[in-house]
């Protein structure tokens, strides 16, 4: 599974031929897991209008940016793929050829629309991520007028209503988002205003739609949200499903055997949720619980409304229930006003808590965020040293980790076929890769693997003989 800050993902599913559609989609999806079921979605409710997805830009009759503010200029590398984009599309009209509609999406739509229409005229679509439902009336609506054009202010219930149930998701895995938005507000973080107030869908919709991915083979759902754990929607009975019940009832739907959820916050980690990872076997054991920062200072700053000491509690609380869990988190290092001693803080956290894995990353200011315009700048060049030594203690970490499996039998579902002869590809409980020799025939099912090695990313084992 990717993880929540992905790199650009292209949809490389090339299908045109074989679905005999008239027209080419390209998309490429920017950031987190929400933007990848995001653009799925897309690719869902372009699908009737003739749309199939191709792997590539050149020859697409439409080209989605669904994009991500959460990365170090973000914007900067949307207007540049907008600038090849729009060279592509005259080269192609210059020769004779079809047009292209370019349409930029996601978290930097809904935060500059305005600014990437007038900046990139080339763009004929603006969509924000609780609008895309709206693609195939806008479609039919690029007259250059401003109004037409832009369309991001839509509720997510709206969005998820419109939708269709079936989805043409392919393998053993599916992204589910069952939560969007945030109300923590962060001081470095653009969520709330660009996914807006968090939001849950209605416990029947969700099932709905895994009862479906169950029917075309899926056999793991990474349960999706901002804040995952904050999941309240509406249950049979009129009442808030919390996300562990919402993990029980998945858990019935036969054919789903696997099942994570990502991300989280600590705040939100309740007790029957924390209960739930100790009596459900399909709850994998591997939590994403960010922490950000191990100062109780810099954690202040950045109104985590959480100390480093009600994390380390809350860590215990999840190893009592779940002796086994894997724990992952996120990293913000050189945070402004951050000092050595700060630092140090949280090289003391991350010894303490002893993760599987976590993601790290150098503060970079969003506009329009209250820690944007925080003093004290740390200098790039020191946040870099800390990046480094940061980084240098998580990869230790992780390949010990991954080294310890060493001589246990893991369940493995197995993904897709490897780069060898009759190697496949599947994944521990743990989240790694997981690559085996003999076992291309295993594509889609869950076998028992003994672990010979662990390295940086990935296991390699064998299978075990029934």
């Amino acid at each position: 599974m990717t993880d929540i800050l992905d790199p650009a993902v292209a949809q490389d599913d090339n299908t045109v031929e074989a679905t005999g559609a008239t027209k080419r989609l390209f998309i490429k999806t920017y950031g987190c897991q929400m933007n990848v079921y995001d653009s799925e979605r897309m690719a869902d409710v372009l699908r009737p209008l003739g749309y199939a997805t191709t792997d590539t830009a050149e020859g697409a009759d439409f080209v989605i940016l669904n994009t991500c503010h959460i990365r170090e200029k973000a914007a900067e590398k949307v207007y540049s793929e907008l600038g090849k984009l729009r060279e592509m599309r005259e080269k192609r009209v210059a020769k004779g050829g079809n047009g292209m509609t370019i349409a930029v999406a996601g978290c930097v739509a809904q935060a500059e629309g305005e600014e990437i229409m007038r900046r990139q005229p080339a763009v004929d679509l603006v969509v924000g991520p609780q609008a895309y439902h709206q693609l195939p009336e806008l479609l039919t609506r690029t007259a250059r007028a401003r109004g037409e054009r832009i369309g991001a202010d839509f509720a997510p219930n709206e969005k998820f209503d419109a939708l269709p149930v079936t989805r043409g998701t392919e393998g053993v895995t599916a992204f589910l988002t069952v939560q969007e938005g945030c109300d923590k507000f962060c001081t470095f973080c653009v969520v709330p205003y660009t996914r807006g107030a968090e939001w849950s869908r209605p416990v029947k919709a969700v099932l709905e739609e895994a009862r479906a991915l169950a029917g075309r083979g899926v056999r793991e759902i990474t349960l999706l949200g901002q804040n995952v754990n904050a999941y309240d929607g509406e249950g049979p009975d009129g009442k808030p499903f919390t996300l562990a019940k919402l993990a029980y009832a998945l858990a019935e739907i036969e054919g789903i055997d696997r099942i994570r959820y990502t991300t989280s916050h600590p705040n939100d980690m309740s007790d029957d949720l924390i209960a739930a990872h100790a009596d459900l076997q399909a709850l994998m054991p591997y939590l994403h619980l960010p922490v950000q920062a191990g100062s109780d200072r810099i954690l202040r700053l950045m109104n985590r409304k959480h100390g480093r000491q009600k994390y380390f509690d809350l860590i215990d609380r999840i190893r009592e229930a779940r002796p086994d869990i894997a724990i992952s988190g996120d990293f913000i290092v050189g945070f402004p006003g951050e000092n050595d001693r700060d630092f140090e803080d949280t090289l003391d956290l991350v010894r303490r808590v002893n993760y599987a894995s976590a993601f790290s990353f150098i503060y970079s200011p969003r506009p329009g965020t209250p820690a944007a315009t925080m003093a004290a700048h740390v200098p790039e060049e020191v946040a870099k040293e800390r990046l480094y030594a940061l980084q240098a203690l998580l990869s230790e970490q992780q390949v010990a980790f991954n080294q310890s499996l060493a001589g246990r039998v893991l369940p493995v579902l197995f993904e897709k076929k490897g780069r060898h002869d009759q190697q496949a590809i599947g994944r521990s409980p743990y989240l790694q890769s997981v690559h085996v020799e003999g076992g291309d025939h295993l594509i889609g099912q869950i076998a028992n693997v003994e672990i010979l090695s662990g390295k940086q990313n990935s296991l390699s084992g064998k299978l075990i003989q029934s």
